[in-house]
């Protein structure tokens, strides 16, 4: 896949290893612990945990990596409200097994609730986002902060993005992408509040927007090569009308609206 040399996505993987200037961060979004639980208060499926699983992947990426920090752009916990106890657990067993050196700061999501008042140890900022070096980050479920827009690059999650791919006999099958373009100006100039975002309006070339396929392969999401598909971000897709897909494997697909 093509990167900006700011954020550039770990082939086989739903991360990214991203140059904040002086510092090196590895960058997941939408871990979704304890989703098992809350698929099965939900939607009544039964699905056997995953945790385990889910915390050898991050902390393998942790230790290929060696990254300075591990930020995680929103939605570490499943459950909106309050964490349920195999929730709890989960995150609580992720924070011990991860280098005690390792900053995390957690861009915080919808689905995150009132994280900061029991989970330790983690840097809880909110889903708005803001900028580190370079690179801006935020959620997605929300506007970004107009900080979040000044930088090179804009990173966010919550849209768990995916593809519907068919193949020549019919069969088909769902894979997890990312989007990755320029930001539409046209998608922001009419919201309040963006009046010193140097690019909207001016001469100045609209920052890379990088939308980050769910960490948690149970997460579903947004099919975005499907006609007339609602997307979860209020700025997508009008944010990004010339964005382009790539399979988890760096394979490009095209424009992520008509693959």
């Amino acid at each position: 896949m093509v990167d900006d040399g700011r954020v550039e996505p770990i082939p086989g993987e739903p991360a990214a290893v991203a140059d904040l200037g002086g510092e090196r961060a590895l960058v997941i979004a939408d871990y979704h612990a304890g989703i098992e639980a809350g698929l099965r208060a939900e939607r009544g499926i039964e699905v056997p945990s995953r945790a385990g699983e889910r915390r050898d992947r991050l902390l393998s990426l942790v230790s290929r990596t060696d990254p300075d920090r591990l930020v995680v752009l929103g939605d570490l916990m499943h459950s909106i409200g309050g964490p349920g106890g195999a929730e709890r657990g989960e995150l609580e067993v992720l924070f011990e097994s991860l280098p005690a050196a390792l900053d995390v700061l957690l861009v915080k999501g919808n689905h995150d609730g009132e994280i900061e008042g029991w989970l330790e140890g983690v840097d809880v900022r909110p889903g708005e986002g803001f900028r580190l070096g370079g690179v801006g980050v935020c959620h997605g479920h929300t506007w970004p902060a107009p900080a979040a827009l000044s930088g090179e690059v804009l990173c966010l999650g919550h849209e768990h993005p995916c593809v519907r791919l068919e193949d020549s006999v019919g069969g088909s099958r769902v894979e997890r992408v990312w989007l990755r373009g320029r930001l539409e100006p046209a998608g922001f100039e009419e919201r309040a509040g963006y009046e010193a975002v140097g690019w909207l309006g001016g001469d100045e070339e609209p920052p890379e927007m990088v939308v980050f396929p769910a960490f948690n392969d149970l997460a579903g999401g947004t099919w975005t090569n499907l006609p007339d598909q609602s997307f979860l971000s209020p700025f997508l897709p009008n944010g990004l009308a010339g964005g382009e897909a790539y399979l988890l494997d760096g394979t490009r697909l095209g424009d992520y609206r008509s693959v």
